[in-house]
């Protein structure tokens, strides 16, 4: 049920696994103030508030990596997903999005600007002794964004371990893709690697292990992306 960095003893990083999906739902957080968000709260609101409470963590925030509802609740095929707003019906919390996210976000949850800070890319915030670094990276959906903290990273879906998100939604584009996994691709190879479903052989990996199996990550020039992707 969780990951944690047993060399960055300060950091609180939980990945939990959620819904039919195969979603994950992280914990992200400073050991010593027990302050933590959630990152792409959904499926079981009640579970993780349990969970939270049950390890005395103290949740200050929910980070959101794209609008889609199996990340942040909504209606999808006909099925209620919970998320982000039966969230805030438990406790009152910002829901941080980025700004070209916030229309959807609004749009597929319900939730008003009020509950929302609107970030870009390079934007932190600080959790206890803990930041926690935005970056933009679409392609999957126009405002996608990652969460990098120390030499962790949480991907959402732009990258998984053995490959990447889809390309053929509403709202997605081919080239931002590429263009996206070339700027991850760039990360250090230590960096673990927290994706934002369990679809690969392992849950996680370092970016130096997935630079060597995914092949996504070694395509080097837009023209054969384009081609592997049928864009």
């Amino acid at each position: 049920m969780t990951d944690e960095r047993t060399d960055e003893q300060e950091l609180i990083i939980e990945q939990i696994e959620v819904g039919p999906m195969q979603n994950f739902t992280y914990l992200v957080g400073s050991r010593s103030t027990r302050e933590v968000v959630v990152v792409d709260p959904a499926w079981d609101i009640g579970g993780l508030i349990s969970h939270i409470e049950k390890h005395d963590y103290i949740l200050t925030g929910a980070l959101v990596t794209h609008y889609h509802p199996d990340h942040c609740g909504g209606s999808m095929g006909g099925h209620s997903v919970e998320g982000v707003a039966q969230l805030l019906e438990k406790q009152a919390l910002k829901i941080y999005i980025h700004k070209e996210e916030a229309d959807g976000l609004k749009k597929i949850t319900g939730i008003s600007d009020t509950d929302m800070v609107r970030v870009s890319s390079g934007d932190t915030l600080n959790i206890g002794d803990v930041d926690v670094e935005f970056l933009h990276t679409p392609g999957h959906t126009p405002g996608s964004q990652c969460f990098r903290i120390k030499r962790t990273l949480v991907s959402g879906d732009t990258l998984f371990i053995n490959g990447c998100g889809r390309v053929d939604l509403p709202g997605s584009d081919t080239e931002q893709m590429y263009r996206s996994l070339q700027k991850l691709a760039t990360l250090p190879d230590d960096t673990l690697l927290l994706p934002g479903h369990n679809y690969g052989h392992v849950p996680n990996a370092t970016m130096g292990e997935t630079k060597q199996h995914n092949a996504y990550l070694r395509v080097n020039d837009l023209e054969t992306w384009k081609t592997i992707m049928g864009g």
